[in-house]
């Protein structure tokens, strides 16, 4: 039985519902918003309820791993809990809120630096910053997830493995191909990743 932090939508969102990837450098007044409300009016119940529930929405610290110009790029297997995201590449390392991230003074923070330590293995410091908020109600995955967004430096020298290499493969990619990768039906992204991609990415401005 797992337990996750969700807050309930009305309460997260205003009249406004946002869509897709809302950078803090255009945005911060409406993320620290949708920040702080996830801090104070947040609660764990039950995940199984919470997947089928859309009133609802799971808080997730959804962490980009960079090094200089590159993107951590990832693939999930079929040996994954979630068979909705079998074989979908994604950019975000990241889960559930879970109880014992509690025990920090911010739970959001400490659950995306416990994900990076439990899925891979970094090489030298990396530090920590938030860099925006993600909703997307276009798919049954999304529409009962909210996406705090992280990003992950990592120092030039340092690298990055996999922990569970039979549940993902990760290398390292260019900013070109990963747009590329973001804006190719075929590339079987994950909605958020493909979102993020196009205006994270610094080679995107313009394109």
């Amino acid at each position: 039985m797992e337990f996750v932090w969700v807050v309930k939508r009305a309460e997260l969102f205003d009249l406004h519902v946002p869509h897709g990837f809302l950078a803090r450098a255009a945005h911060a007044d409406e993320i620290d918003r949708y920040v702080a409300r996830s801090h104070e009016r947040g609660f764990f119940v039950e995940r199984r309820f919470a997947e089928e529930d859309r009133s609802f929405q799971q808080v997730i610290p959804y962490v980009v791993v960079r090094r200089g110009e590159e993107v951590l790029l990832l693939k999930r297997s079929k040996r994954g809990g979630d068979a909705r995201l079998h074989d979908k590449l994604s950019i975000g390392v990241g889960g559930h809120v879970n109880p014992p991230d509690a025990e920090h003074d911010d739970l959001l923070e400490a659950c995306a630096r416990r994900e990076i330590e439990e899925e891979v293995d970094v090489t030298g410091d990396f530090t920590l910053r938030p860099v925006g908020v993600i909703n997307d109600d276009s798919n049954p995955v999304g529409a009962v997830h909210f996406g705090l967004v992280y990003e992950a430096t990592v120092p030039g020298d340092g690298d990055v493995r996999v922990r569970e290499t039979e549940l993902l493969e990760a290398r390292w990619t260019s900013a070109d191909e990963l747009l590329r990768l973001a804006r190719d039906p075929a590339a079987n992204m994950e909605t958020w990743s493909s979102l993020i991609a196009r205006d994270l990415v610094p080679e995107a401005e313009g394109r």
